[in-house]
């Protein structure tokens, strides 16, 4: 019997990149890719020193792990690589970077670690 929470992951990122998504460009270092990528958000909850909360939003971008593909070879995000959006005349630079008390920069979107969910925070804005 074919795994249907497999193959409803695989309908649903093919969706999202068809109706739901715009081009992206990935960074590391001197090399990129050029991704279609669904825009999301995710809200953290951060704790100070003196205990007091404070909450952050990320803009995510979500696209198929597979996509990922760096020097030749499918990576896996990595802390400080960027992700360039162009809206309109205006370009924004965004950082990977990890949110609240978790830690983490990126998430699978899915058991099957087919879909990726990469946490940005906005490092600069340029207009053309």
């Amino acid at each position: 019997m074919a795994d249907l929470l497999k193959s409803g992951a695989a309908w649903l990122s093919g969706v999202l990149q068809s109706h739901a998504s715009q081009a992206v460009t990935y960074s590391r270092g001197p090399d990129s890719v050029e991704l279609t990528a669904t825009i999301g958000n995710t809200d953290f909850q951060t704790t100070d020193a003196d205990g007091f909360f404070s909450q952050v939003q990320s803009r995510d971008f979500i696209f198929p792990a597979a996509d990922l593909v760096l020097g030749g070879e499918t990576v896996l995000p990595e802390r400080g690589d960027e992700i360039t959006e162009v809206v309109g005349d205006t370009t924004y630079t965004y950082a990977v970077l990890p949110f609240g008390d978790e830690g983490e920069h990126y998430k699978f979107s899915d058991p099957h670690r087919t879909i990726l969910r990469v946490h940005t925070k906005l490092r600069n804005t340029e207009e053309a």
